[in-house]
């Protein structure tokens, strides 16, 4: 390995297209990039990318097999994807004498309850809430519950298994279905604590925003604030459309950096970067409310709506970014480009098999597309909010300003069609004719 080559951990539950897309920046930085996954330890590198296995739920035996692995070489930066595989990182950066964001603050942002407990305690606003558990589902009337309210799965992400419930009788609905929703095998196998338990909290009105930032030894910078246009009220929160800049006022812009900067130093995160979503209300003197702050950035492709720009290089993107940051390499204070993106993530309109999209070309020749890429599977099933995590795909635009970007990914995605047909139920052979 050449002495100029500097060599990064890159924690991820699954490779796909982000992971190719930071093995991409690695290559024109000259960096080797070495993935840490979550993939069966008994595969004999079956992708042949050399990559360390890990059990994610167990975050400390898997930084110790990865610390053994690469103790004889030299690490110079640990990345992570993903909230579980940042627990994981977090051990590692720790053992190597890595800079990066504490375990136990990375902990706490990974429980919706711990995170809602410290952020209360430090005195930031939070709506009230509580731990319950499911089994058996409880009753509401004698629990305090106030209407409306929230349901929320404790280690879940991307809203799965998020419901709003407006009396008695939705909160029943909610917390059956929820369980439900745990009890599945595909949860089951994560083997998350608590997967039992959820947190209730008080329904927050007000737009939703998103914040990209990087934190360098305790400091915090904002890359970009993300409008999310579309409301999210409920009864279930399926993301949609993110567009950046932000259309709020300054007042409100500088509310919501005040309370990412409060919130990430009350949780204790230091170095790395945080992904941080709030609700806003319609004034600033209703207040701004920190939802969740992650030590992670912005999840799957949506990154690709973020380019950032130096003073004598062209333009990059949030991994090239990142890697530039956790090596300390020019170029890592970049700021984001001038001119406005957004990007759609196309939402599941009902579960069943996905078979097929009609109107793709028409799509991305929309002005000011840049482009609409389908990453469900043809032949899969494909479940909708709140049993869902995974979009149809994507759709990226870039334009003037905000209002361009928005109409451009709206209109796009009407020209999009596609085919979802029920899945089949196996009939047991007892009840066979």
């Amino acid at each position: 390995m050449p002495e100029s080559e500097k060599r990064v951990l890159l924690f991820a539950s699954k490779l796909g297209y982000q992971t190719r897309s930071f093995a991409d920046a690695a290559k024109k930085l000259n960096v080797e990039l070495v993935y840490v996954t979550d993939r069966c330890h008994q595969l004999d590198d079956p992708w042949e990318d050399r990559a360390i296995p890990a059990h994610f739920e167990k975050p400390v035996e898997a930084a110790q097999a990865v610390v053994e692995e690469v103790r004889p070489a030299n690490v110079d930066g640990i990345l992570a994807l993903g909230d579980r595989p940042a627990h994981a990182a977090a051990f590692a950066a720790r053992s190597l004498s890595i800079p990066f964001h504490h375990p136990a603050a990375v902990e706490a942002c990974r429980s919706k309850l711990r995170a809602r407990e410290v952020l209360r305690d430090a005195g930031l606003p939070v709506p009230w809430f509580r731990a319950i558990a499911l089994e058996p589902i409880p009753e509401p009337a004698l629990l305090g519950i106030k209407y409306p309210c929230v349901l929320k799965p404790l280690s879940l992400s991307a809203s799965q298994g998020v419901i709003r419930a407006n009396n008695r009788e939705e909160f029943v609905a909610a917390a059956t279905r929820i369980r439900k929703l745990l009890q599945t095998p595909e949860i089951q196998a994560t083997r998350e604590p608590r997967l039992n338990d959820i947190i209730v909290e008080g329904y927050l009105p007000g737009r939703e925003v998103a914040v990209e930032a990087l934190m360098t030894a305790g400091a915090i910078r904002v890359l970009a604030i993300f409008d999310k246009p579309d409301p999210l009220e409920g009864p279930y929160f399926e993301e949609t459309i993110y567009v950046t800049p932000s259309r709020l006022g300054p007042r409100q812009i500088t509310a919501i950096e005040n309370s990412l900067r409060a919130s990430a130093t009350a949780l204790g995160l230091s170095h790395g970067p945080v992904h941080a979503e709030f609700r806003v209300g319609d004034g600033v003197e209703n207040g701004v409310w920190p939802i969740e702050i992650a030590p992670r950035p912005i999840g799957g492709l949506c990154a690709r709506s973020l380019r950032f720009t130096a003073s004598t290089e062209d333009s990059i993107g949030l991994e090239e970014l990142l890697l530039r940051h956790v090596l300390e390499m020019p170029g890592a204070d970049a700021s984001r480009e001038t001119q406005a993106a957004g990007v759609m993530m196309i939402p599941v309109p009902k579960s069943g098999i996905f078979s097929g999209v009609e109107g793709l070309e028409q799509g991305a020749v929309t002005p000011g597309v840049t482009e609409v890429l389908i990453t469900a599977r043809v032949h899969d099933y494909i479940a909708a909010w709140p049993e869902g995590s995974s979009y149809l795909g994507f759709i990226f635009a870039a334009g003037e300003n905000p209002e361009l970007v928005e109409n451009a990914l709206r209109l796009a995605h009407k020209k999009l069609h596609f085919q979802i047909t029920p899945r089949l139920a196996v009939q047991h052979p007892s009840v066979r004719g």
